[in-house]
């Protein structure tokens, strides 16, 4: 109900100019969708809405300007600084030794990322495997790691 409710929330604010948490609680009752101005209100923040002035010179909700790739890269930057211990490249499989309890956090923010090639990751305690499409992508992957480092 809330994915759904959210997710024609995004699409109205697509399609019309809302201002307010009222006008955006109508238009989700002409959908058909009753919903209360706290449940809105959690809404807009759970969505990340913005309001900006529009070209008539009025505010209007939408969705904020988020890179999450940039999110991620610098979480993953974090992560492999603080708890990367060494890697290595064995064919398309990149093993990762990190400090204990650490591999998990590490495989967690590279499967939230849009990692060209990698096919999935396993964690243990002090150790993730990446596997990778192909051996030319894991060297790749590889380098890009290295250079965080």
């Amino acid at each position: 109900m809330k994915s759904s409710r959210q997710s024609v929330i995004l699409d109205i604010i697509a399609e019309q100019d809302i201002e307010t948490q009222n006008q955006l609680m109508d238009a989700l009752s002409r959908r058909g969708i009753k919903s209360t101005q706290a449940t809105v209100s959690r809404d807009i923040k759970e969505l990340r809405l913005v309001k900006e002035l529009s070209p008539e010179g009025r505010y209007r909700y939408i969705s904020a300007a988020r890179d999450e790739s940039a999110d991620h890269s610098l979480r993953l930057r974090k992560i492999f600084r603080e708890s990367v211990t060494s890697l290595v490249v064995a064919q398309n499989i990149i093993v990762i030794k990190t400090l204990p309890g650490l591999a998990d956090a590490a495989c967690s923010t590279l499967d939230g990322m849009d990692i060209p090639n990698l096919a999935g990751t396993l964690a243990g305690d002090d150790t993730a495997f990446l596997a990778m499409m192909d051996n030319e992508s894991a060297e790749l992957f590889c380098r890009e790691i290295e250079a965080m480092l």
